[in-house]
């Protein structure tokens, strides 16, 4: 980032803490990603950590990993956190896993997020969204907003390079961090979602983790198929040689009997371009 680029994210940070500090006290929806942890740390330097709650949903479509990772990340910044457990599987809406089926999740989460705030005394409810996410489809957002939920970050047009740059200068381990969607963004438009695919998901990318895969990553599930997307860094590594076997095998180990990676690499929104044509029937 340049050097104009560094003052401007550190007057829209101090824009950022004025507003804060006029809350008096918030509730984040904190996944322990680059984004809200950010505005956690920022919110618990602010105000002070008996003003400040993260609270965190819980469901098959999240990581393990995630979750250890955000009572770390939350341990190391003061953040008290509360875990809640949505059950946006069993609606069916959701489970049919339509274009729009990050709006059932979310008017789930904040259905349950918001009252729990209410009960805690505290009015203003945020999540982490930045400017970057306002372009896009974006269906989560819409339920965000009829439940009054805030983003402070994109209201100061923070982009993800100004928060990773401004984590970065804090300290904090996620500065880095890949980004993270649900594991259901990984399962194509149309092929229901189901606590079986979304544990073979997550045991296929964590068996890319343990072999040393790195940088953004997503496995992509057409039944017997994956469709593995590295970062750039990643793709020469692993599409030939004894590193793609490797790679194979670790997949095939946990059920996948096709492995395709995808010379296009890892590309944000990359579920859009997914034909639901194109789903195979499977686990």
């Amino acid at each position: 980032m340049t050097e104009e680029g560094s003052r401007s994210a550190a007057a829209k940070e101090a824009r950022l803490t004025e507003w804060l500090a006029a809350r008096g006290s918030i509730a984040i929806g904190f996944s322990g990603g680059v984004d809200s942890t950010y505005l956690a740390a920022v919110a618990v330097e602010t105000l002070g950590r008996p003003r400040v709650v993260g609270i965190i949903g819980r469901s098959a479509s999240y990581p393990d990993v995630q979750w250890t990772a955000a009572k770390a990340v939350a341990e190391q910044i003061g953040l008290e956190v509360i875990e809640i457990d949505t059950d946006e599987l069993n609606d069916p809406r959701y489970a049919a896993n339509p274009s729009n089926r990050c709006y059932f999740c979310k008017s789930e989460l904040w259905s349950r997020v918001v009252p729990l705030a209410r009960q805690r005394g505290i009015e203003t409810v945020t999540d982490g969204t930045n400017a970057d996410d306002l372009t896009g489809h974006r269906p989560g957002a819409a339920a965000a907003k009829e439940q009054g939920v805030l983003s402070p970050l994109a209201i100061f047009d923070f982009t993800k390079v100004e928060i990773r740059e401004r984590s970065k200068i804090r300290g904090l381990p996620s500065w880095s961090q890949p980004s993270s969607p649900c594991l259901s963004s990984r399962i194509p438009y149309g092929t229901p979602v189901t606590v079986a695919r979304l544990r073979r998901v997550e045991e296929a990318e964590s068996a890319l983790r343990a072999l040393g895969v790195t940088g953004d990553l997503r496995v992509r599930h057409f039944g017997a198929k994956a469709r593995v997307e590295l970062s750039r860094e990643q793709l020469a590594r692993w599409s030939n040689g004894t590193a793609r076997r490797q790679l194979e095998a670790a997949l095939t180990a946990v059920g996948y009997r096709e492995i395709e990676i995808d010379p296009r690499g890892f590309r944000s929104g990359a579920l859009n371009e997914l034909s639901t044509g194109a789903a195979l029937s499977g686990h």
